[in-house]
């Protein structure tokens, strides 16, 4: 195999990691569950969840990866004693990663279709409620446009990765999560401008046990621990892959604080966009947490902003983000499944860029065409899309998190000294000590609660 590839700079490595945990994911469901499980008090909880399952969880995927100097396919190969069999979680990481892009490229090709439609100003000619979910459902009912744009991301992305990891994947995500930034805190500042803002903002920032007692304390927490384990996508090595891209200058406690701090900054600015929008042109109300869904950006926020002055351009500017979000994502993603190949032949990069462009987009079919042509067929009354997002979310992103910790803690895994080595190695934040009982025994019980609540 050949020599493995760096990343050019720090900066590449947070920004890129940090795209691969910031998804739609932050911008509609943080917001949602925010709104309907407590506003501020919801969000405290959440943060908690962070801190205390998160960050651990992230380090432990670091850890592998620069320690192996492998994706998931080898990784474990490599650090697991002789006779051990914790080789076999490669099959459930390749399988996530393939799975998550199944339908996660079709969701991507709606923002490009959005942002199409405010940037022509084609979506100013709609009002009300009924006539924004017609749109929605017109756009999923047809069948060249969301196979077209399904394809358009999947060649657009692997196209950056066959570029190489500093010259394609760095450099251009290093630019789209930059003004990713850029434009949620411009978006922000503008939404806090409106006439009702300070009303939203209260029910955002000031926490009020009363709506924590209303909307229930277990559901609460349940939802914010929930929230803050899906937020970060760890469990199927797609964080690993960059942690093998990086050297041992900083220990990897402070890169995970790092990445997760960006993606909470995105969820947090999301919330600072929508929350002032709808209380001064929704009446306070965003969306009922049992309605949780992508439909939310194009129904309830498409209504907001063309209610806006100067909403045209709010709303170029919103799904823009959106797009820098979703491809993000999906590039690093298809780095990922990039290595894999790089690992297992003898390819060059653009050769593996051409086979899993086609790979993704026959794959991919079942999930774009669910939306219209076969939204009949449905398994376990879940569609194609509905049953490939289920399985990643609700049960490969917690099991492989499991796998995770215990290979780092556990005496038959890697092990807790090997880990803790690694994890301490390069200047910066370090793991203290004492966190080995609780990342050995309770957050292993953790993540199965988790696991459990997502499968009910």
């Amino acid at each position: 195999m050949n020599q493995r590839e760096k990343f050019g700079s720090r900066l590449g490595f947070i920004l890129i990691s940090a795209g691969c945990a910031i998804g739609l994911g932050n911008v509609y469901r943080f917001p949602i569950t925010t709104g309907s499980y407590g506003g501020a008090i919801f969000v405290l909880i959440y943060i908690a969840f962070l801190l205390i399952l998160g960050i651990p969880v992230m380090t432990a995927e670091l850890s592998v990866g620069r320690a192996s100097q492998r994706s998931i396919a080898t990784s474990f190969d490599r650090l697991e004693k002789n006779g051990q069999k914790w080789h076999f979680m490669k099959f459930a990481g390749i399988i996530g990663n393939y799975l998550l892009m199944m339908f996660y490229t079709t969701i991507s090709g709606w923002m490009l279709v959005y942002f199409w439609k405010y940037l022509t100003g084609s979506m100013l000619e709609y009002s009300g409620t009924e006539a924004f979910s017609d749109v929605f459902k017109n756009m999923l009912s047809n069948t060249g446009l969301m196979v077209g744009t399904c394809f358009f991301v999947i060649a657009v992305c692997f196209g950056v990765c066959s570029l190489g990891l500093q010259k394609g994947v760095e450099k251009i995500t290093k630019a789209m999560m930059i003004a990713l930034l850029g434009l949620m805190v411009v978006l922000a500042i503008y939404s806090c401008t409106l006439s009702n803002a300070s009303e939203g903002l209260k029910f955002y920032l000031i926490p009020s046990f009363e709506r924590l007692e209303n909307a229930g304390i277990s559901t609460v927490i349940s939802s914010a621990m929930g929230q803050a384990f899906f937020t970060l996508s760890i469990g199927i090595g797609s964080i690993a892959i960059f942690g093998s891209y990086i050297d041992k200058e900083h220990s990897l406690l402070g890169e995970a604080v790092t990445i997760v701090s960006l993606d909470t900054f995105v969820a947090l600015m999301s919330g600072f966009i929508i929350f002032p929008a709808c209380y001064t042109y929704n009446g306070g109300q965003t969306a009922d947490a049992g309605t949780v869904g992508a439909s939310f950006l194009f129904t309830t926020l498409s209504s907001i902003f063309n209610s806006m002055p100067g909403g045209r351009i709010v709303g170029t500017l919103f799904f823009m983000f959106m797009i820098f979000a979703s491809f993000s994502t999906v590039i690093a993603v298809f780095e990922n499944i990039m290595s894999f190949w790089i690992e297992f032949t003898n390819l060059g990069r653009k050769k593996i860029a051409l086979i899993n462009i086609f790979l993704i987009m026959i794959l991919s079919l079942p999930c774009a065409l669910s939306l219209n042509i076969w939204s009949n067929i449905k398994i376990f009354g879940k569609t194609f899309m509905d049953l490939e997002d289920f399985a990643v979310s609700n049960i490969l992103l917690p099991l492989g998190s499991i796998f995770y910790v215990l290979f780092c803690t556990s005496r038959y895994g890697w092990g807790w000294d090997n880990y803790y080595k690694e994890v301490n190695t390069g200047k910066g934040l370090k793991m203290p000590g004492w966190i080995r009982g609780y990342m050995t025994y309770v957050l292993p019980l953790i993540i199965i609660v988790v696991l459990v609540m997502s499968i009910i």
